[in-house]
């Protein structure tokens, strides 16, 4: 698959490079696993002098060693000697750049705190010794949310505040999506677009699996993720088990609840016959796997509160996949693909309520959106969205079928909303169906 959007990140990117030509720069850059943060560096540094190093989970001496053949290799950099320690190679590359410029990457930087847990406060020192004198744009990036937010968003860290630019890669937004759809099946339905948004959430990896082995149709995205080979089927164990420190089933366990409409942590704490807050706190502010789901303009300390899971494969995976691995283990995957055939259409349901959800904040008119429901949930509100500064606000009811909204309805739920801070708003209604995708 072609390389589609990032334009505002290349730029930042590109500034960034030009900018450590006279001053050393420090660009930190998040987001999940397989978003394609590696990619886009690549692609900002095409034609530039660069070293990228890939931090796997070796011993330190053995990442020194590849890496010094690297430096050699991609910069010239003659390093003598065997070297042992990151920070005593750091010190040599921040020394050749104080005589020219260049970047180096390094991938998956997380993995050195497992290797050395002192390699950070290392790092600190030789780069508040050489910066002000070097020309280095050093670009780190990683995918494991916990220990990226520790190691440079954490005050207690030694690299907390020595990053000069930090980023984080957001899945591809709607637009995106429906732009790669039409390169790949200038025909597709509504129904295609729904499920490459419900199984990837714009995740670039995935949606390239997708469409690079001709995955373009509703059936055929769903026939892929149930095929033996599939990567999908282990992708959602992969990428929990590298933010888990600890507790693994009771964290699976959670989500898959979640997942499956346990959503109240009233229900989650009967279903696992045990109190459960301190988990779900970690799942959220920790891990960020799920988000608490309010009445939008609710109170922060309202009890009407329901957990979703944040991420749309993992929402999928554990609803679909992760219950039925002795399905996948005895290759019943036939099996497995009617399960979801069967479930898809209430399912994706939710899909279409957070597609359009994305559109409303992508269109830039409203600085608050989400759903609203009353304390019985007799009334329910599948998208609103207000705009605090011209107090316009947009009420949409959201299926898959139009023949099914009724916008008197809508009107009447609306009718509902408390009058503080509601009343101030004037409201536009709206009828949100596939065909409006």
């Amino acid at each position: 698959m072609k390389f589609y959007d990032r334009e505002s990140e290349l730029k930042i990117l590109a500034d960034n490079e030009l900018k450590s030509r006279e001053n050393a720069e420090f660009t930190v850059i998040m987001g999940r696993r397989r978003i394609g943060k590696t990619s886009l560096i690549l692609k900002s540094l095409e034609g530039k002098e660069y070293a990228y190093l890939f931090v796997s989970r070796d011993s330190e001496a053995m990442l020194c060693s590849k890496f010094q053949q690297e430096l050699e290799s991609a910069l010239g950099i003659n390093i003598y000697g065997k070297v042992a320690r990151f920070s005593q190679l750091l010190e040599m590359v921040m020394q050749e750049s104080k005589r020219r410029h260049f970047t180096v990457v390094l991938d998956e930087v997380q993995n050195l705190y497992r290797t050395n847990r002192a390699v950070f406060s290392e790092i600190q020192d030789v780069w508040d010794r050489n910066h002000k004198e070097s020309k280095i744009n050093l670009v780190c990036c990683g995918s494991i949310h916990s220990l990226m937010q520790r190691i440079f968003e954490d005050r207690q860290e030694p690299l907390y505040g020595r990053a000069t630019s930090k980023l984080t890669l957001l899945p591809f937004a709607t637009g995106v999506l429906k732009q790669i759809m039409a390169d790949y099946n200038p025909q597709y339905k509504p129904d295609d677009l729904l499920t490459l948004y419900m199984l990837t959430g714009g995740v670039a990896k995935y949606v390239e699996l997708l469409m690079d082995n001709g995955c373009t149709t509703r059936r055929r995205m769903l026939d892929y993720v149930c095929r033996q080979d599939s990567y999908f089927l282990t992708e959602g164990r992969n990428m929990v088990n590298n933010e888990f420190s600890g507790d693994f089933d009771t964290y699976f366990s959670i989500l898959q609840l979640i997942a499956q409409g346990f959503t109240r942590i009233s229900e989650i704490d009967g279903a696992m016959e045990r109190p459960t807050g301190t988990y779900l706190q970690n799942l959220e502010r920790n891990y960020q796997l799920i988000r608490r789901v309010q009445p939008l303009m609710a109170r922060p300390n309202s009890k009407v509160t329901k957990y979703e899971i944040s991420d749309h494969f993992l929402r999928f995976w554990f609803r679909f996949v992760y219950p039925f691995q002795s399905l996948i283990e005895r290759n019943q995957l036939g099996q497995l693909r009617q399960y979801i055939e069967e479930g898809y259409a209430t399912f994706s349901g939710r899909s279409l309520e957070l597609y359009f959800q994305d559109k409303a904040w992508e269109s830039g008119l409203y600085t608050e959106i989400g759903n609203w429901w009353d304390r019985k949930g007799t009334n329910e509100i599948d998208l609103l969205a207000i705009n605090q500064f011209t107090h316009k606000a947009l009420a949409a009811e959201v299926k898959r079928n139009r023949k099914k909204i009724s916008l008197d309805v809508l009107r009447e739920k609306c009718g509902q909303l408390p009058s503080s801070p509601f009343s101030r708003y004037q409201f536009d209604y709206q009828a949100l169906s596939l065909e409006d995708m």
